[in-house]
């Protein structure tokens, strides 16, 4: 699989959707914070894109505590390949349309873009986006749930801001 996710046409860009790692309970919703499983999951999943050669040019987060966290233990793993991150108040909590706004708006000069933000926005995103020709499985487990700590990476052949509903490939769905 490392293979199949490095070795993507030059004219082909990434998207790389994550939703937040496992979250605590019992505080107000937008301040709270990753457990320790979610600590752990984000770096993981950090570990596996930079395994995979799927590394983001840029990302941007969601402003809520725990996409922020996850996003640093992402980073963390990736290393010094980690671009610095944008949060964004408005990914917190954002329907599909809003996600959608945010990767449209991406400049045409980057190549490879995460998106950290929280259901049920990024799944409903995903299946918008997701076209005819996806990785089959992966289009099923996205179907039934994008849970905690879960990357979908997509490839889109045209321009961000050109991006229509099943307009990009679905190439690996990853729960960690």
């Amino acid at each position: 699989m490392a293979e199949e996710l490095s070795q993507r046409p030059d004219d082909t860009r990434t998207l790389i959707m994550m939703r937040h790692a496992e979250a605590d309970w019992g505080m107000d919703d937008f301040n709270r914070p990753l457990t320790s499983r979610g600590h752990l999951q984000a770096r993981t999943a950090g570990e596996w894109l930079h395994h995979t050669g799927t590394l983001p040019e840029m990302i941007v987060s969601s402003a809520a505590l725990r996409t922020r966290q996850t996003t640093t233990w992402v980073c963390e793993a990736l290393g010094e390949k980690a671009p610095t991150a944008s949060l964004d108040e408005r990914l917190y909590n954002a329907p599909a349309r809003m996600l959608r706004q945010c990767i449209e708006n991406t400049p045409d000069s980057v190549r490879s873009m995460m998106l950290v933000a929280h259901l049920p926005g990024v799944q409903d995103a995903a299946m918008d986006l997701m076209s005819s020709t996806s990785d089959y499985e992966s289009l099923m487990d996205i179907s039934y749930g994008f849970p905690p700590s879960s990357i979908a990476v997509f490839e889109v052949e045209t321009s961000w801001s050109e991006l229509l509903d099943h307009d990009a490939r679905l190439v690996s769905f990853r729960t960690f």
